[in-house]
């Protein structure tokens, strides 16, 4: 059970964003454990609308998580490159890297489990079986996946100094003045909506993003993104952090993203388009690279026509 004491300056504040902002919990969270009958303040049941009180105590009981397990699904995959020791894939955008409370299936992995018959490296236990790195639901491109733990530690390493090559690709709206630039800022949990990655917050973790002109449009531009270090929604962040926005992000995107709404986005288009490393096996370097999908350059087709 979780117990929080609201203290002065949560005075009248909502019951379900007091626990969003003091228990760690998102909001959606929040509302679900108290429409369940699973929150009571000061020993009475209340409703997502009450109004804390200094002093009120909420009891909170966590129900015990739901065990997902990785089950294998006969989805198509798109395998750029494929040996003993690992598999590089060009994820779709609108795909899930690996199962969770929210995608138990339909997943990245489900797939991959399926395609080599479970022989995936066991670092990251049932749930990310082979999964080194993580790119966003709806970021489409490269991901190389760890088919033994020997691949697996080879690959973590790299990612941990720093030493991988990862170039991705995004549309912004707006111009630039600079032809590259480059965000050096912490990223940490958004304080006020734990949902979402902030940049320049207080114990974030260091987050370095080189950022490339590859072409600019009439109020939008082509950048090529370079990763130093590989954070949650690092480039999405950090380019909000200095007033910029990829164009279809849902999350920190334009509020009135009118050439989305035109092209029936679905999400950011943001692509990993190029990764590269020392193979696990070998030590030679490789590399390897996704062309934009057919929906991020027929947007840009249009923007070349005006």
């Amino acid at each position: 059970m979780l117990v929080l004491t609201a203290e002065k300056e949560y005075e009248g504040t909502r019951l379900d964003v007091f626990m969003s902002e003091c228990g760690e919990l998102t909001r959606s969270a929040a509302q679900k454990l108290i429409e369940d009958g699973g929150v009571s303040v000061n020993g009475n049941l209340q409703t997502k609308k009450y109004k804390v009180k200094s002093g009120d105590e909420v009891q909170v009981v966590i129900p015990e998580p739901r065990v997902v397990d990785a089950v294998p699904q006969d989805i198509p995959l798109d395998i750029v490159y494929e040996d003993e020791d690992i598999i590089v894939v060009n994820k779709p955008q609108g795909m899930v890297v690996h199962p969770a409370a929210g995608n138990p299936d339909g997943t990245l992995v489900n797939a991959l489990m399926h395609h080599t018959k479970g022989n995936l490296s066991a670092i990251n236990g049932v749930i990310r079986p082979g999964i080194v790195h993580r790119i966003d639901k709806d970021t489409s491109g490269i991901l190389v996946v760890a088919k033994n733990d020997k691949a697996h530690l080879s690959l973590s390493e790299q990612i941990k100094e720093h030493s991988m090559t990862r170039e991705y690709y995004c549309l912004i709206a707006g111009g630039v003045k600079e032809d590259e630039f480059t965000v050096d800022k912490p990223i940490g949990r958004d304080p006020k909506d734990r949902k979402k990655m902030q940049a320049g917050v207080r114990d974030g973790r260091n987050a370095v993003t080189h950022f490339f002109v590859e072409k600019r449009f009439c109020g939008y531009t082509l950048l090529k993104c370079i990763l130093e270090t590989g954070r949650t929604h690092q480039i999405r962040v950090h380019l909000k952090s200095v007033g910029k926005a990829i164009v279809g992000d849902p999350v920190y995107g334009l509020k009135n993203d009118k050439l989305a709404e035109q092209n029936k986005i679905q999400g950011q288009l943001l692509h990993a388009k190029k990764l590269g490393f020392l193979h696990p096996s070998t030590g030679e370097y490789v590399e390897f690279n996704s062309e934009l999908p057919d929906y991020f350059l027929s947007v840009l087709h249009k923007l070349e026509q005006q």
